[in-house]
């Protein structure tokens, strides 16, 4: 298991609100509901937009007009952002700038993984504060080992943001990856649980950490060896629960899936709600907002 390092200082100076709080409050009062933005090329289509940065943009202002007020954290996939250069990437940051306005907690689906200074550089880059990519977490690739992601870890804290490593993907490529068992006992996609579980023990102030893993709701956790229980310790890890919606999860089976973990799960569907449409989304993330938190009622 890795070791912790002392957490540096905050950019600004003086404490900061952690992101395992921030989304504890988001969940109470919004619920826990996630609205995916991404502009799949048949949607801008079927939406009437442009396949070009400002057809991007605008799918995008929509997406977060909808979700305003309705839940309380939208997630943007990168990648169909970044397939138009720098472009994309304006239209990317002209959206998260509206989504703070709105208030929205935006996760940034960019699973960038690396080592040394160049996983340090993508850190600086979706979690510095004022930074024109800033978000308030991004999912992050551990599989060259958490100890890789030592400098994104201690910036996270430090700036009151938040990281998904990815562990249990709902992709059935996965599986012989993640289920492979590591020197030390357990699978690889246990493991990273472990690991995260520890860092968040050694740096977070409070019951809720803000170190969080990508939990596909598809996956079967018993063959992962992922003990969900072990998620409620103090302080508990946040989970980012993709495979809703259109790949098949249903929000009635978020208890049966996530166990006692359920409470912790960002609940994400994306094409399930944007394929209603311009003119039919906000009815959607209304809809769908209401079905997953009376599922946690």
């Amino acid at each position: 298991m890795v070791e912790a390092a002392a957490v540096t200082e905050p950019v600004e100076g003086g404490p900061v609100e952690g992101f395992g709080d921030r989304l504890r409050t988001v969940f109470d009062t919004l619920g826990q509901l996630c609205v995916g933005v991404d502009p799949h090329p048949y949607l801008l289509e079927s939406w009437g937009l442009p396949d070009s940065p400002s057809g991007l943009l605008q799918f995008g202002a929509m997406v977060v007009d909808a979700a305003a007020g309705q839940v309380g954290i939208i997630k943007p996939q990168v990648a169909f952002f970044e397939r138009h250069g720098s472009g994309g990437y304006a239209a990317l940051e002209e959206v998260l700038d509206l989504a703070r306005q709105s208030g929205l907690l935006v996760i940034a689906d960019v699973k960038r993984g690396d080592v040394g200074t160049s996983v340090e550089a993508y850190g600086q880059a979706w979690l510095t504060p004022g930074s024109p990519l800033e978000v308030d977490a991004m999912t992050i690739s551990a599989f060259q080992g958490v100890g890789s992601i030592e400098a994104p870890i201690r910036l996270a804290y430090a700036n009151g943001k938040g990281l998904f490593v990815l562990a249990a993907t709902s992709n059935p490529e996965a599986r012989d990856i993640q289920t492979a068992k590591v020197s030390r006992g357990g699978s690889v996609a246990s493991s990273i649980v472990e690991d995260v579980a520890v860092w968040n023990a050694e740096l977070s102030a409070g019951a809720n950490g803000s170190i969080g893993l990508v939990l596909g709701a598809t996956v079967d956790f018993d063959e992962h060896g992922i003990d969900l229980a072990s998620l409620t310790d103090s302080p508990s890890i946040p989970v980012l629960g993709p495979g809703f919606g259109h790949q098949g999860a249903q929000y009635s089976e978020l208890d049966a899936l996530y166990g006692p973990a359920a409470p912790l799960v960002v609940v994400s569907a994306s094409r399930s709600i944007l394929q209603a449409g311009p003119h039919g989304i906000a009815d959607a993330v209304r809809t769908q907002a209401r079905e997953v938190w009376e599922c946690r009622a």
